[in-house]
């Protein structure tokens, strides 16, 4: 119910679905970032787009920007105020916090979450693709917790605990340091 009322204040709040695939893909983990004609590809979205948005969310502060070789690359602004509010409601939006509280607990020794496919992309398809990695994981335990998060975020949940091929789309949720 929560990740209904979260979503719809979500989109009515961020009318703009660019800007909003663009905090899902900073605030989701803070340490993502992105750069112009990159994130223009994996939104297939045009420059212009993707251009006017980084500049409104840098220029309101929430996310930074550092010239890296001939890019400028673009990162969540983990200093701002409104940092872990905004990344709280793009998780809860996400329903990935309760996903991953439920996934520590009894799991094993898990060295990466990772989301992929149309999420990490910012298409809310209803299917939610996470990527587990580690050592000794109790798939079968990890299974039975997507299908019970399936029925609380009203999403398919699908597992996967082999590394996928590298991808743009992948938004890593956790990594273990």
């Amino acid at each position: 119910m929560l990740l209904n009322t979260v979503g719809a204040m979500l989109v009515t709040l961020i009318t703009s679905k660019t800007r909003l695939k663009l905090l899902i893909k900073f605030f989701a983990y803070a340490t993502n970032k992105g750069y112009l004609r990159g994130l223009a590809e994996e939104f297939h979205e045009s420059t212009n787009a993707i251009r006017k948005e980084l500049n409104q969310l840098t220029d309101a502060g929430y996310l930074t920007r550092a010239q890296q070789d001939n890019k400028v690359i673009y990162q969540a602004n983990s200093k701002h105020p409104l940092f872990n509010s905004l990344q709280r409601l793009i998780r809860d939006y996400l329903g990935m916090d309760e996903l991953i509280d439920n996934i520590f607990e009894k799991s094993g020794d898990i060295e990466q979450i990772s989301l992929i496919g149309d999420y990490a992309k910012g298409i809310d398809s209803g299917i939610l693709e996470v990527c587990i990695l580690g050592d000794d994981l109790d798939r079968g335990y990890l299974s039975l917790l997507a299908g019970k998060s399936s029925e609380i975020l009203q999403k398919s949940v699908k597992l996967y605990f082999e590394e996928q091929p590298a991808s743009e789309h992948q938004i890593i949720l956790f990594k273990n340091k």
